[in-house]
């Protein structure tokens, strides 16, 4: 084990076995992330996936599924779909808003009680050992976010300069996310307008080939799968995209904000029992953590 993990290790407070507020504390350091599960999203793909099969079922229990295919009907409402959702807005904000869709479908996830946990054990090296923030740096790597807020309070930038620095860029990234979800949401509007125009069309040639009744058929087709087509994009895929957009820019930025509160707490060398206090003010009542608090069923201190 390093000299770097020892320090960690004999900063740590001790946890009694009884004890509920800091389960798995102890098997944490500051040097490994907080982060729980990474991989497919499985909640989304499952809704997806159930809401598509209720209606392939639908469809195949009435007839054949070739007749619920229509290439012109796709092109119109795929087409228009996108064609009007770029010009609400640009290229580079379509181009982010479908990179933010897919990344909520294949992502990783953190637990805000270890995150609070993660940011707790690094005030209390940080307090015993300031140079040990400095050499935990290599293995921060791969938190980004948080690696630049343990490499802001190394470099012994001032608390407010830091405080500054890192809510512009959580508000930079929220303002992001809501953007790219303001994108899925305008998609998810035109979808069914554009099928709606694709039946407008459908009606027409309907109308205008009453004499030949061949094409009454593709017309009557086109008039209704464009519908059809138009309801299930902008309901069961694209709405609940840019909600699941949402819900992930809401954890990213509460993820940012803890990460933020830690790095100016520490700046200011405050005391970590005020921290957790700080912390707990952020965190949403379930995920509150009760870091250096008495165990009531044993009357012993967790943190020393």
């Amino acid at each position: 084990m390093s000299a770097t993990r020892d320090t960690v290790e004999s900063t740590r407070p001790r946890e009694s076995k009884g004890g509920g507020g800091k389960t798995g504390a102890s098997a944490m350091s500051p040097g490994r992330g907080a982060r729980l599960r990474g991989g497919v999203d499985v909640a989304t793909l499952v809704g997806l996936a159930a809401a598509a099969g209720v209606i392939l079922i639908a469809m195949a229990a009435g007839g054949s599924l070739r007749a619920f295919l229509d290439p012109p009907s796709l092109i119109i409402v795929l087409g228009g779909t996108m064609a009007v959702t770029t010009a609400s807005f640009s290229l580079g904000d379509v181009a982010v808003a479908w990179r933010d869709a897919g990344a909520v479908l294949i992502h990783q996830t953190h637990d805000p009680r270890g995150v609070a946990r993660q940011v707790l054990l690094l005030a209390e090296a940080a307090r015993r050992a300031p140079e040990t923030l400095k050499n935990l740096l290599p293995e921060l790597r791969g938190e980004v976010f948080l690696h630049r807020c343990v490499t802001l309070v190394s470099e012994g930038l001032p608390p407010d300069d830091i405080e500054r620095m890192l809510t512009g860029e959580v508000e930079a990234s929220g303002s992001s996310h809501v953007k790219s979800a303001g994108v899925l949401r305008r998609a998810s509007e035109v979808a069914p307008a554009m099928g709606l125009i694709g039946t407008l069309v459908g009606l027409v040639q309907m109308l205008g080939s009453l004499n030949d009744p061949s094409a009454i058929g593709p017309a009557m087709a086109l008039a209704l799968l464009t519908t059809f087509y138009g309801a299930v994009l902008g309901n069961v895929v694209l709405a609940p995209l840019a909600a699941k957009v949402e819900r992930s820019a809401e954890e990213d930025a509460l993820i940012k904000t803890l990460y933020t509160i830690g790095a100016v707490s520490i700046a200011r060398q405050e005391n970590p029992r005020r921290l957790e206090m700080l912390l707990n003010a952020v965190l949403p009542p379930g995920k509150r953590i009760q870091y250096f608090d008495r165990d009531s069923d044993r009357g012993s201190p967790r943190g020393a």
